[in-house]
């Protein structure tokens, strides 16, 4: 009865917006429940998602999702929304993605260095890319297209690897 009456105090505080927020999902109190975070506002497409947005629910140990579901706050935080996040949902494992550095078709700048010597363009990305991420560039100058690695400050490192 105690871990009953102590599982439910939790998840009134929960549902209530208390600020403590337990780092991993707790089983086995109250026969089992399952605590997921999910998020307190709509997350939108884009949107890069903070601590703050989110909190922990509580679900019974038979509950199934639709699809795989991300079950500890720091797995979300810091990350990119890639679809709308309702509030009181548990967050599907492909809902969110690893911020972008590069966008597709936007300008960027494309680095080659070897032995001292370092040449710069500008190269326009073909497809959308996260650090350390290889992606294809195609050189404004001369058409061609490369394969690139995105460096933590946008730039995209062509050449020997």
């Amino acid at each position: 009865m105690a871990r009953t009456l102590l599982a439910r105090c939790l998840a009134l505080a929960l549902l209530a917006g208390s600020s403590q927020m337990p780092a991993l999902a707790i089983e086995g109190m109250a026969g089992g429940e399952l605590m997921l975070p999910v998020p307190v506002v709509t997350i939108y497409p884009g949107d890069t998602i903070k601590e703050s947005m989110l909190r922990m629910q509580a679900y019974p140990s038979t509950f199934k999702a639709r699809a795989a579901v991300i079950d500890a706050p720091l797995a979300i935080a810091g990350r990119q929304a890639r679809r709308m996040l309702l509030p009181g949902e548990p967050v599907p494992v492909n809902a969110v993605d690893d911020p972008r550095l590069v966008s597709r078709n936007t300008p960027t700048q494309m680095v080659f260095e070897e032995n001292g010597l370092v040449i710069t363009t500008v190269g326009s990305p073909l497809q959308n890319g996260g650090l350390g991420e290889t992606i294809r560039v195609r050189n404004t100058d001369t058409n061609r297209i490369v394969l690139g690695v995105v460096m933590a400050d946008g730039r995209i490192k062509i050449g020997a690897q």
